[in-house]
């Protein structure tokens, strides 16, 4: 087979491996669980490859009147809700389209919000209370009502449960808010019940496109859900406890079938061995996987960047580099359509504008480069502003993206370079960060104008050295790719002479 050929069996690999459904997968690590007591979260956002990403500072508003409707964006729905008088700072990382679903962010006061991973209620759960599509709330609008307005992680939780009892969940979701306290994840049931478990300090939870969340103790301050969350259950017969014994939310809502075991189990069992590699448990068995585990090995930024990257590579499920397979049932995590994946950091001993940082990395996780964005950065470039579902040559989303175009024409042969490229530049980029940050703790001292501009230029400086990174390893690739073609029309040309 031509080169040009295995480049097109590459791309309709791809093709196949994602069609099936829109997905995410997400890590949680507390306080503890992690390698320098920071909290963690990463998460893939997974859809279109065409959805290209802006970079949005949402500037602080006063006096505020009137109703946030998603349909005046052209989103989802027609979702409304009241616009808070004064509205904080916040950033997220939007759809070019709407400039809505902002999948990560932080506000001024330190609240974060990642969102959303799909998720899926039974049947029958939706056959009593079904989602309210029309004008229930969305993973379109929930970075923009909770950041907008939210003082804690708590408070944030507490808005959205409220919401979703009032008008509905329009679809099933979860949903991860943290501040320098606390990290709570919440997932929906059906329209309008709700869970949500703030985690402990030494455990991590992993999720691919599954209600996870199992106990509720109403009396818990560290477990909130809807009204007549378990009453309901066992009035609609999806909860007997004369039979079951505990409450079990995720066997009682969610969705558990033959889709799961290929779809989503193999991901979170992956995630548990990368973390606890001793754990020995059928990857079909993910009905009953822990939803919360101690890491025998500490998460840390790299460690989730790596898992957010994770294919199944080194074993025979591996897509991409064991001859291409499209027919692999196993569904990874890294995938092309992912439009953007994340890991947002919360150091509370620091300072806000330092300790709290996302590395973001636009597009397929396995071939990007994870770019860190500090809390204390003022402004982005007018070029991550920009790009829509059409390819162009100034947008910051596209430039990562039509690189990782290219590798997937010959993933074997490319990937290796893009990767150990990305990867070397991260810890260059790390041991920087360390410096700068050392720097920023002494002149905040006496300077803070100082130290915050000396921050911003760091910021800015490495954004565009991995922009520039990506612009080489476009034209090095191209080079390697043309020679390829052209010794493959070369060689077809001469057999034929011969």
């Amino acid at each position: 087979m031509s080169l040009f050929k295995k480049g097109i069996v590459a791309l309709s690999v791809n093709i196949a491996l994602v069609s099936s459904a829109l997905a995410c997968t997400t890590l949680l690590a507390g306080s503890e669980a992690t390698n320098d007591g920071s909290l963690i979260i990463a998460r893939s956002a997974d859809s279109d490859a065409l959805k290209a990403q802006h970079f949005v500072i949402h500037p602080a508003k006063t006096n505020q009147t009137g109703i946030y409707s998603t349909k005046e964006h052209n989103g989802a729905n027609n979702f409304t809700y009241p616009l808070p008088k004064n509205s904080l700072r916040y950033t997220t990382v939007p759809n070019w389209k709407t400039q809505l679903h902002g999948a990560t962010g932080f506000n001024e006061l330190g609240v974060g919000v990642s969102g959303t991973e799909s998720i899926f209620a039974s049947p029958k759960a939706l056959s009593f209370d079904p989602y309210v599509e029309d004008t229930g709330i969305t993973e379109d609008d929930i970075p923009d009502v909770l950041l907008s307005r939210a003082k804690t992680a708590r408070e944030a939780v507490e808005l959205l449960g409220s919401i979703i009892e009032k008008q509905g969940a329009g679809e099933g979701f979860g949903v991860a808010v943290v501040d320098k306290n606390e990290l709570w994840y919440l997932e929906t049931g059906t329209g309008h019940h709700w869970i949500a478990q703030k985690l402990p300090k030494d455990k991590y939870f992993a999720t691919g496109n599954q209600g996870r969340l199992q106990h509720y103790d109403i009396n818990s301050n560290d477990v909130l859900g809807s009204k007549n969350l378990v009453e309901f259950a066992v009035e609609k017969g999806l909860y007997h406890p004369e039979k079951e014994g505990e409450f079990n939310f995720s066997k009682a809502y969610t969705r558990d079938d033959e889709r799961d075991r290929t779809y989503n189990d193999p991901r979170v069992w992956v995630i548990q061995q990368q973390f606890n590699p001793s754990l020995k448990q059928a990857v079909d068995d993910g009905r009953n996987f822990a939803p919360l585990l101690t890491p025998e090995k500490k998460v840390s930024v790299e460690e989730a960047k790596a898992m957010l990257r994770n294919h199944f590579e080194g074993t025979k499920h591996d897509p991409y580099t064991n001859g291409l397979n499209g027919q692999e049932s196993w569904r990874p995590i890294s995938v092309f359509r992912t439009y953007e994946a994340h890991v947002m950091q919360v150091r509370p001993e620091l300072p806000q504008e330092i300790g709290e940082v996302t590395y973001v990395g636009l597009g397929m996780a396995d071939l990007t480069a994870f770019v860190p964005y500090y809390s204390g950065l003022k402004a982005y470039p007018q070029h991550y502003g920009i790009g829509s579902n059409q390819a162009d040559s100034d947008s910051i989303y596209w430039k990562y993206r039509k690189l990782q175009t290219l590798v997937m024409t010959d993933y074997p042969k490319l990937a290796p370079i893009v990767k150990k490229a990305y990867q070397e530049w991260e810890a260059k980029t790390a041991l920087e960060q360390k410096n700068m940050e050392a720097k920023y703790l002494t002149m905040v001292k006496t300077d803070k104008a100082g130290a915050d501009k000396m921050l911003n230029e760091f910021n800015l400086r490495v954004m565009a050295d991995a922009e520039k990174l990506t612009e080489n390893l476009m034209n090095e690739l191209f080079t390697i790719r043309t020679k390829d073609i052209q010794d493959d029309i070369f060689f077809a040309n001469k057999s034929k002479k011969d």
